[in-house]
Order: C-alpha cells, then sequence, then structure tokens
C-alpha cells in the first residue's frame, strides 16, 4: 500500500533528474572533444585571448574591461537574488501550517504524505541554496578581477595574465554552475503539483538547453597541443 502512493515520486521524478544529468555529462563531453560546436568552449577560448587584450593596452581599455566585469557581476547578482528569494519563500512554506499546505496536496497526484511533503521542499530550497553559494563565489572572483586587471604592470608584479585568466575562468565557472543548478530546480517546483508535471518539465528543459548551449552548423572544433597550452581550431 505505501509503494502505491510514493512510486510516482520515486519513479518519475529520479528519471527527470538524471535525464538532465545525463545532458550535462553529454555537453562536458561536447565541450572536451568538440569545443568549437558549444557555446561554452567558445566563450572559455575567447575569454583566453580577452585578458591579454586588454592588458596590451590597459589604459585605453581600462574603462571596457571594467563595465564589462560590471555587467557580469550585475547577471551573477541577479541569480544570487532570485535563489535566495526563492529559497526565502520556500522556508515560509516548509515553516507554515500542515492546514495551509493540506488542499493544494489533495488536488495533486503522488504521494500526500508529510514526508514526501517534506521531501519535496528541503529538496529544493537545497539546490537554490547550492546555486545562490556558487553566483556568490562567482561575484567575488568577478570582483577581484575588476580590481586587479586595473593595477600596473611591471617586471617583478606578482599579477601575471595567467592569474588573472584563472580568475576569469573561475567566475565563468561557478556562474554557469550557478546557473544550471537554477534551471534544474525550476522543473522541481512544479513536484509540488506532482510528479507528472516535474517530468515533463525535465523533459521541456532539455530542448531549451539544447538551444542555448550548441552551435548549430559548427562541430569541427579540434584540440591542438602548444606549448602555451591547449589551442582550439
Amino acid at each position: 500500500m505505501e509503494w502505491r502512493k510514493y512510486y510516482m515520486d520515486v519513479m518519475l521524478v529520479p528519471l527527470g533528474f538524471l535525464m538532465t544529468i545525463g545532458y550535462h555529462v553529454w555537453l562536458w563531453y561536447k565541450v572536451r572533444t568538440q569545443p568549437s560546436s558549444t557555446i561554452i568552449g567558445i566563450n572559455t577560448h575567447g575569454g583566453r585571448f580577452w585578458v591579454p587584450a586588454i592588458l596590451k593596452d590597459i589604459e585605453k581599455k581600462n574603462m571596457l574591461a571594467v563595465q564589462s566585469l560590471r555587467n557580469m557581476i550585475m547577471g551573477s547578482t541577479l541569480m544570487a537574488t532570485t535563489s535566495i528569494l526563492l529559497s526565502a519563500g520556500l522556508g515560509a512554506v516548509i515553516s507554515s501550517t500542515y492546514s495551509v499546505k493540506q488542499p493544494l496536496n489533495d488536488a495533486v497526484y503522488g504521494a500526500h504524505g508529510e514526508f514526501m511533503l517534506a521531501l519535496k521542499y528541503v529538496t529544493i530550497l537545497t539546490i537554490f541554496l547550492i546555486s545562490f553559494f556558487c553566483h556568490t563565489l562567482s561575484i567575488r572572483s568577478l570582483n577581484q578581477l575588476s580590481i586587479l586587471i586595473c593595477t600596473p604592470q611591471d617586471v617583478m608584479s606578482m599579477i601575471t595574465p595567467e592569474y588573472l585568466t584563472e580568475l576569469l575562468e573561475k567566475g565563468i565557472i561557478l556562474n554557469t554552475v550557478g546557473n544550471r543548478l537554477f534551471y534544474s530546480a525550476l522543473p522541481l517546483l512544479l513536484w509540488i503539483f506532482g510528479p507528472v508535471l516535474a517530468f515533463l518539465g525535465s523533459i521541456a528543459m532539455l530542448p531549451v538547453l539544447y538551444n542555448i548551449d550548441f552551435v548549430w552548423g559548427n562541430g569541427k572544433g579540434k584540440i591542438v597541443k602548444s606549448d602555451k597550452g591547449n589551442d582550439y581550431v
């Protein structure tokens, strides 16, 4: 009898989440093997040239550098704010009385017990909190870069282009991870209304992610070893 109450939640929600994980594993493989076919690979390749190009003529491009980094920081700040606001809202729902949530539970498919209800909200809350954490770390790295990139350079300086490029890549990677966690949590919000909607939301998210991750008609990128590292052609 207990299995009949939980089988839809136990089967559909993990299946939808595993599909999202499988897509990102495949995306990571494409980024490593065919970087020019993915937006992430192209952006990473361009970022490695962006810092040296800015440093080469920093006196004329310092405002361009600061404004570009400010735009990225504003994007991470917006996502971090949205994540923490949703987390606060979910925390308020969790702490509310059971009588407030009972009518909603009776109107959806799947398990309606207190344990499953708590599992739903805690899972979604955890993902949003991790997304918030990643975005705050991204803001930290980009803030450091915005200060250090305008530092006067000399022969004995400890602030090298390689270090600044590493800061930029960390900020972008953390921002990307935070965004992907946020996107993954959106279908799970539908889990509140039942596992069927959560599963359908996970499926609908995949073509959206595919269209923003891949470049159409460009999949011949190869990695070429050089003395300076990996270059893409």
